[in-house]
């Protein structure tokens, strides 16, 4: 397998890759200013790409506490990315939920994982798309849903992480359910495990992540219709669209030498995720 040097490495030597709904309920202006140049030419000049991270994204970002060293798969990409600009590698803790806003606000040049939403896309561009993805749920123990109909009533309560793509997508497709908005994808977890929640709405590979860890929790539900999306990287909005044309030129490249699925790969390999471990009708 390919670690993160060899990650940098090998595309080095090829190249010179919330509270959302809130916020725009508040009517904040969906793109910063850009001033004192514009992001590509910023990370060029300071030599230092910053990226987003999320300290329990596991398996797609995470935070040793301990040693404060991050990993995952979104760490091996964003490392290999900034090795090709020629730049060091920051990454800015954020949330799910805030990468928007800290993206508007200057605070990030990339935030990868993000699924695109009508919402998001008002407020930032996209990248091509990464990976192809699917929405799951966790399904307490004798809770047994086949549909998100099955899920769609007063009865019903599910736990998201308030304002990411899982409480976008549920919000849509479950309206007339009960949806316990939390700060983290941790606290929904355990809103499941204590019984106050039904069920969780989240992407299979935290879902597969979370029940292998803990069995008691239930188990993986792939309500039909399948809800596929994709997980692309965000940018501040701008005039000047180098930075994203760059990342998506360096995401293709990255496609092509099967560098992205590597990455991925290797971070469900490191959470105990093997490819047996995916969800009946879920493509990877």
């Amino acid at each position: 397998m390919v670690n993160r040097r060899e990650l940098a490495g090998f595309l080095g030597a090829g190249a010179a890759v919330g509270a959302f709904g809130a916020t725009m309920a508040a009517g904040i202006a969906p793109a910063a200013a850009q001033e004192g140049g514009s992001s590509f030419d910023r990370v060029l000049k300071a030599k230092k790409l910053r990226i987003g991270g999320v300290a329990t994204g596991a398996p797609w970002i995470m935070k040793d506490q301990t040693t404060g060293q991050w990993s995952g798969q979104f760490w091996d990409i964003g490392s290999a990315l900034a090795a090709d600009m020629d730049v060091g590698i920051e990454v800015v803790e954020t949330t799910w939920g805030n990468a928007i806003l800290d993206l508007q606000a200057n605070k990030i040049d990339v935030m990868f994982g993000m699924n695109p939403t009508p919402k998001r896309a008002l407020a930032v561009d996209f990248t091509v798309p990464v990976y192809n993805s699917a929405l799951v749920v966790i399904a307490k123990p004798g809770f047994e849903p086949k549909s998100w109909a099955d899920m769609n009533k007063p009865e019903v309560k599910i736990a998201v992480d308030v304002g990411s793509a899982h409480d976008q997508v549920a919000s849509r497709l479950c309206p007339n359910a009960q949806l316990i908005r939390f700060k983290s994808l941790d606290e929904a977890t355990l809103a499941v495990r204590s019984g106050r929640a039904d069920a969780q709405s989240i992407f299979w590979m935290g879902g597969v992540r979370a029940v292998k860890r803990d069995p008691s929790l239930g188990k993986v539900v792939v309500p039909r219709p399948i809800f596929g999306s994709t997980s692309n990287a965000a940018v501040r909005r701008e005039p000047d669209k180098t930075l994203r044309d760059f990342v998506n030129t360096w995401i293709v490249y990255a496609q092509g030498l099967g560098l992205i699925r590597e990455a991925v790969v290797n971070s469900l390999a490191k959470v105990d995720i093997a490819m047996s471990d995916i969800p009946e009708g879920i493509t990877f």
